[in-house]
């Protein structure tokens, strides 16, 4: 490789092998991801650069201080491709072949064709490591396979939805409204403070489908509470756009003013939103003019409504601990270091489960039942099954800690006596304690230490068609 005389690769492989530094190019395409606005791409994109972040820490803080082979001599390789800056680490494994396998293999669990179309440009990053002189192939091959082994490895804790989930809308229970054609008497929430910004920006869609809808915006600093409880107030039907946190915040509003949501997904995760297969604002649109609507369940947790998930325990302290680190770290290293801290630090919560006493590490309650089993739930076959999908990690058998890590690593949690699943129509909880901190659709909160998750009678009406494509 280094007596190859190709001067077109010349001046094209250095550039490459430079624009990956500090994974540029790959976080560069995340965000186009992001920008298309598709739920898909974005979980696509957090993937891929959730399976670099904890690549990269097991590279640079693992195998490279364990084996430090030295780098390649430049003597052999032509100057033209040398570049600027040589690096200053060992050589095994390569740093960069290994961030361009976890990110194409994370994102092609996602979207498969999205990750053929990028992996040429990984392995050309990959190729270029050797061609400019800084690894041997064996740095590059072994640094690819790390890589690839992580992003594989991040389907045991965040399982991939199976293509016929994918593909096969859920039960629902299918509503007929009246047709809507401008959108008259609706009043969209817009929270601009929640996910990143997308272009082109949904309320486009919006403005051009339904003009007669009256649009607020909220920011930051705005009351979004106070917001809703307005246009809820002067609302036929109430919308939103936002993420997971901002949908249950309108849902609340929804269900007490008898109101249908129209719910416009711009958040991170948009559970529900995934669920209905609302990937773009068209569908949800589409629908409030052809009058097609559901109904879905809505669960409360101590008094307040959540439409996916619900926990307590660790699981709080752990969500707490993300959020004051992703300023400095990024979402996703900052979720791994509070599991690392969860697992390592973590306390059983004494607590009594509907009259069964238990020590738990932490709790997840459903909003209908989920798959997969275990303790990264993905979809649900129904939105409106009536039950709640109460899922416990146990600290009570001998060596509790250690039994539960090596089941998570091992992909066996549900194998393990540290985890117990069942399902219900209401949920009791007593801690003793006076005030206990609880979770709501990613969002933690000072509940009671007593209290009850439950159904709420009436379903939320979410403006989607009954069989989504």
């Amino acid at each position: 490789m280094a007596a190859s005389r190709t001067p077109a690769l010349d001046r094209f492989l250095p550039r490459l092998s430079r624009a990956a530094n500090h994974s540029m190019l790959w976080s560069a395409a995340a965000g186009g991801m992001v920008l298309t606005g598709r739920t898909s791409a974005r979980r696509a994109a957090a993937r891929g650069l959730g399976s670099i972040a904890v690549t990269s820490a097991v590279v640079n803080l693992g195998v490279k201080r364990l084996v430090r082979r030295p780098r390649p001599s430049l003597r052999r390789v032509p100057a033209i491709r040398h570049l600027p800056v040589q690096p200053l680490t060992t050589s095994f494994p390569s740093g960069h072949a290994a961030s361009a396998a976890a990110f194409i293999v994370g994102v092609g669990t996602e979207r498969p064709r999205v990750a053929v179309a990028l992996a040429p440009l990984a392995a050309a990053v990959a190729y270029s490591r050797v061609y400019v002189g800084v690894h041997y192939p064996a740095d590059v091959l072994v640094g690819a396979a790390i890589g690839s082994g992580v992003a594989l490895l991040s389907r045991l804790q965040w399982p991939a939805r199976p293509r016929a989930a994918r593909t096969t809308p859920p039960a629902v229970d299918a509503r007929r409204l009246d047709p809507n054609p401008d959108g008259a008497g609706l009043v969209m929430v817009v929270n601009r403070a929640a996910g990143p910004p997308l272009v082109p920006d949904p309320l486009d869609d919006l403005r051009s489908m339904l003009p007669a809808a009256t649009v607020v915006e909220a920011g930051g600093d705005d009351d979004l509470a106070a917001i809703l409880d307005d246009a809820a107030g002067r609302a036929r039907i109430l919308g939103v756009s936002g993420g997971d946190g901002t949908a249950t915040a309108a849902a609340e509003r929804a269900v007490a003013h008898d109101l249908p949501l129209l719910l416009i997904p711009t958040g991170t995760l948009n559970h529900l939103a995934r669920d209905l297969r609302l990937e773009s604002s068209g569908p949800a649109l589409d629908a409030v003019r052809r009058g097609e609507a559901v109904g879905v369940d809505v669960a409360s947790l101590d008094g307040r409504a959540f439409l996916n998930t619900a926990g307590f325990g660790n699981y709080a302290a752990m969500l707490d601990t993300r959020k004051a680190l992703e300023n400095r770290l990024g979402r996703w290293p900052a979720h791994v270091m509070a599991v690392a801290q969860a697992l390592f630090r973590a306390r059983p919560l004494e607590v009594v489960v509907n009259g069964e006493p238990h020590r738990i590490w932490t709790a997840f309650v459903g909003n209908c039942r989920h798959e997969p089993p275990g303790f990264a739930p993905s979809w649900r076959p129904r939105l409106d099954d009536g039950r709640l999908d109460v899922r416990l990690l146990l600290g009570e058998a001998p060596l509790a800690r250690l039994r539960l890590i090596l089941s998570l690593l091992a992909g066996r949690l549900t194998q393990s006596v540290s985890y117990r699943r069942f399902e219900a129509t209401e949920v009791s909880v007593s801690t003793g304690r006076s005030r206990l901190r609880l979770v709501r659709d990613g969002e933690t909160f000072d509940g009671r230490g007593d209290f009850t998750i439950a159904k709420l009678p009436r379903r939320l009406v979410v403006y989607a068609p009954p069989r989504p494509g």
